[in-house]
């Protein structure tokens, strides 16, 4: 499987010819032509930084094959466009192509006791191949090789993310939800959860259009 990176939460997973895209958000620049490229798109959350609800919704009228995962919020703000919107929750599976998806975790990280908490869902993809969380720390039943990991955004905390990634137990983690990072900011997360930092595994950060094999 190979993983392309984007800016921000935004993934593009590819296996033997199937494309997914996961998150495209409005702080994603390329998100419109991941996504016209993609046989199905993954929304982990209704947040603007993962769901360019325009995008998607030109995205199902323009091609007419596109799949559609997400919440049951998301789904209902795309509606069902003839069947290829679904709405996922915790302990469905499902599959694109040649891939495999499991649907993992509830709820966004708590922000603060004065802002809503909304429903998050994690995708394990292959078989363990690759788990992109969301906007939560939720540990997944399962074996994960890959872990995408969030470090930057108002709920995140690198004390809470190094302890994660110790439950987890990934061989290796790539950075996500990194723009609210300067690069000094990108580099000291990346010392401090990084394989001679607090987790002892690899943390790789990949350039927005870098593509890589998992």
């Amino acid at each position: 499987m190979k993983l392309t990176k984007h800016a921000h939460a935004c993934v593009t997973l590819e296996k033997d010819g199937t494309r997914l895209v996961i998150d495209p958000g409005t702080l994603t620049p390329d998100a419109a032509e991941a996504v016209t490229q993609a046989h199905a798109v993954l929304i982990t959350h209704e947040h603007f930084d993962h769901f360019d609800e325009k995008l998607v919704a030109a995205a199902l009228g323009a091609q007419t094959g596109l799949q559609v995962y997400g919440t049951a919020t998301v789904a209902a703000t795309l509606g069902s466009h003839d069947g290829r919107v679904h709405a996922v929750a915790a302990g469905d599976t499902f599959s694109v192509g040649s891939i495999t998806a499991t649907v993992h975790g509830h709820r966004h990280a708590p922000i603060h006791a004065d802002i809503p908490c909304h429903d998050n869902v994690g995708y394990l993809l292959d078989d363990g191949a690759v788990y992109h969380p969301g906007d939560a720390y939720f540990v997944p039943d399962a074996p994960v090789r890959t872990l995408l990991l969030p470090t930057s955004g108002p709920w995140t905390k690198l004390g809470e993310a190094a302890d994660y990634v110790r439950a987890v137990g990934p061989e290796r983690i790539i950075q996500i939800h990194e723009l609210m990072l300067s690069d000094l900011g990108q580099h000291s997360t990346a010392s401090l959860l990084g394989e001679k930092g607090l987790t002892g595994t690899p943390i790789d950060r990949i350039e927005s259009g870098t593509t890589v094999r998992l």
